[in-house]
């Protein structure tokens, strides 16, 4: 499940696409302003020159005197420029270049604080829509968000279970990286699990964060795949956005078939994501003893120890909504 030299290949001809449209948008944007006002672009040549003359005196030893005269002069200009922006409804990101994605400039690469280059989120994104035909999931979150959340097919226990569900799922988004945290979301059919999970990735979506959306049986499949292939040439590869995404949420947990690979296959996945403090949302009608029964005590013992668990009730919406 590693990209192909052609998947690879149109992503980054994407990227470039991005960098000439940004640029022209940019160029446009600049010379639009300063056709207005002249004196930008003269003030800021003028504080270029006035860098390199403090850099040529500081090297001469010149008295500091003159060297704190263009630091005064510097800073006049820049006091100035502000002020001329201000005063035209403007700022000075108004003169800086366009990027859709302000961490990699729009190149799909990053650096970590030992100079190493690794992928933006914005490419791992792209990156998951083609690995996991997660391309669809942006048409679902449209139908299903918090937006649309309502409480009026909820009373009694069910709404207050329902409400207190909802305070855990906004306080989870709205603390993402700053709190490591896992979601079980536990009930019968219809009760609002996959909605919960669709409002989550929608708002992570949205704050540029990588969210693999999979139901229990296309996970397991891929996990198989690439268990039973015979190829080991990449393993390491194909499974690194399962470990590495920022959010990974497994739908409808126990609608699989029920095997020992299963079993042992879902132990090391949240096993390593949580070593890697990824975050892992399960949905699954299974209670505790069913969980236990098909998946073994350390997966219960995993779960129960860094998930917390959700449980909603009521009638299925599916049917009351239809």
């Amino acid at each position: 499940m590693s990209l192909t030299n052609e998947q690879y290949d149109s992503i980054m001809r994407e990227y470039d696409a991005i960098r000439n449209r940004n640029a022209r948008a940019t160029t446009e944007k600049q010379k639009m302003i300063y056709n207005k006002f002249p004196e930008l672009k003269a003030w800021e040549n003028r504080a270029v020159t006035l860098k390199v003359q403090k850099v040529k005196q500081i090297m001469e030893g010149a008295p500091q005197s003159s060297i704190d005269n263009l630091e005064d002069e510097a800073t006049m200009l820049l006091v100035n420029r502000m002020s001329l922006l201000e005063s035209n409804g403007l700022s000075p990101e108004d003169l800086e270049p366009i990027y859709d994605c302000k961490d990699c400039h729009d190149t799909g690469y990053i650096y970590d604080s030992y100079g190493n280059r690794e992928k933006c989120h914005c490419f791992r994104e792209r990156e998951i829509n083609i690995l996991y035909n997660q391309s669809g999931i942006r048409q679902l979150l449209k139908r299903e968000n918090f937006s649309k959340l309502t409480y009026k097919y909820h009373e009694g226990e069910d709404l207050n279970r329902l409400k207190g569900a909802v305070d855990v799922c906004r306080d989870f988004v709205d603390n993402f990286d700053k709190e490591y945290k896992n979601l079980v979301l536990n009930g019968t059919v219809g009760t609002g699990k996959s909605f919960l999970s669709c409002c989550i990735a929608s708002e992570l979506l949205e704050s540029y964060h990588s969210v693999i959306y999979l139901s229990a049986i296309s996970l397991f499949e891929i996990l198989a795949k690439k268990q039973f292939s015979g190829d080991y040439s990449d393993k390491g590869e194909e499974t690194e956005n399962l470990y590495e995404c920022d959010l990974l949420i497994i739908d409808d947990l126990g609608t699989e078939l029920s095997n020992s690979f299963v079993a042992s296959s879902l132990f090391g996945l949240i096993n390593e994501r949580d070593l890697r403090r990824k975050s892992t949302i399960i949905s699954t009608n299974l209670g505790l003893p069913e969980i236990r029964e098909r998946y073994a005590d350390r997966v219960l013992s995993r779960l129960t120890g860094n998930y917390i668990f959700l449980k909603l009730t009521g009638k299925d919406l599916r049917t009351l909504v239809k």
